[in-house]
């Protein structure tokens, strides 16, 4: 790496400096430059003692600065914290982390709300500087404060999502660090904000039989659903599910893929009655609900097909997940076992469903009774 003072002729005599970077540098707007103007002249052809001091001045200010580059490209390489970094965009870093999750649909999305949230408190511009304690706060503070953006109704932005989306710009900036890219980790100090338990919808034995009977306007969106309440898969492995991933062995049918959001491995048992609602074997690589996209019109025909089904509930396609942990829970089957069904690494994660008032629960109310 090499950093040169260079000169060029500017008009009146004099001389514009900057220095000249190779290789060419990534500068703060994410590009690669080998220039710098350092906004300092110079007579070309100095004629009196003025214009000779002038000269000297300011070859001395851009020697300095020459050396100061210098000593800051030496010291990234060592991986010490280059203080140019300061001026790299920290709105474009987070973009290109959100490009990063482009093949996990909700995850992709739920990184593009928060970058949504971060361009409106920010107005769009943040440089990786900004990026302070007092920062952090305040956009903690903004986001437990604000209205959901693409609303005319002003809805508050719920606290969930709000910690949703503080967690995606922490994960930026513990990047950002970890890449050398701050000098300092600004969150060290910030507490998170705190998850609130939310109701977890889901919908009974009665009512997914109810649903089997409904028409749906798209059959492909129905059947994954159904798929989703037999077999606890989530959107982002159903969409993606090819006709290799269903193999039938001497003890049943299992669906052996790599969960999208924890990029395990698994073998997971279903039901013949799942395999029934996917229709005839396609080619082994062809996915099995061709076409089948996450889309607001598509949560608008679910929301159509459970109303036309009698059920007067806020069902999306996740609630399908909710639906087949909360049922195994309701007919006995231990939580550990739940727990590996659902593909989670912490029970703690599955002890949520645990939570919600079960058919088991009603009957153990009713276990102990005297006659009054």
């Amino acid at each position: 790496m090499g950093v040169h003072l260079r000169k060029k002729k500017i008009a009146n005599g004099r001389e514009s400096l900057y220095l000249d970077f190779y290789p060419p540098i990534k500068g703060g707007d994410g590009k690669f430059t080998r220039r710098e103007y350092l906004n300092k002249y110079i007579y070309e052809n100095p004629k009196n003692a003025d214009e000779k001091l002038h000269n000297k001045e300011n070859l001395i200010v851009a020697e300095g600065i020459k050396n100061k580059r210098e000593k800051e490209i030496l010291n990234e390489q060592d991986g010490l914290f280059n203080t140019q970094n300061k001026k790299r965009d920290f709105i474009e870093y987070f973009e290109n982390l959100c490009e990063k999750r482009k093949e996990s649909e909700g995850n992709y999305g739920n990184w593009l709300s928060a970058l949504n949230y971060l361009k409106a408190y920010t107005g769009g511009k943040c440089k990786m500087g900004d990026l302070t304690e007092e920062f952090c706060e305040k956009f903690k503070d903004y986001l437990l404060s604000a209205n959901r953006l693409n609303t005319v109704r002003g809805l508050r932005l719920s606290q969930n999502s709000a910690l949703s989306y503080f967690n995606k710009v922490r994960c930026a900036i513990n990047e950002a660090y970890d890449a050398r890219l701050l000098n300092e980790n600004p969150l060290r100090h910030i507490k998170g904000i705190k998850h609130k338990e939310s109701k977890r919808e889901f919908l009974t034995q009665e009512e997914l039989q109810l649903l089997a009977q409904t028409h749906c306007d798209i059959v492909a969106l129905k059947n994954a659903a159904l798929f989703s309440a037999l077999t606890g898969l989530r959107w982002s492995d159903i969409s993606k599910l090819m006709w290799s991933d269903i193999q039938r062995t001497e003890t049943g049918c299992f669906i052996h893929i790599n969960q999208k959001k924890t990029i395990d491995v698994i073998m997971h048992p279903i039901s013949e009655t799942s395999v029934s609602l996917l229709g005839e074997r396609g080619n082994p690589k062809e996915l099995i609900f061709e076409g089948l996209k996450y889309s607001d019109s598509n949560n608008d025909k679910i929301k159509r097909w459970i109303l036309r089904a009698g059920i007067h509930k806020n069902i999306t396609f996740h609630n399908f997940r909710h639906t087949y942990a909360t049922l195994l829970l309701n007919k006995g089957v231990d939580i550990y076992t739940v727990s590996t069904m659902l593909g989670h690494k912490k029970i703690e994660t599955t002890m949520i469903y645990a939570k919600v008032l079960s058919e088991t629960k009603v009957k153990a109310a009713n276990v102990i009774d005297i006659e009054l």
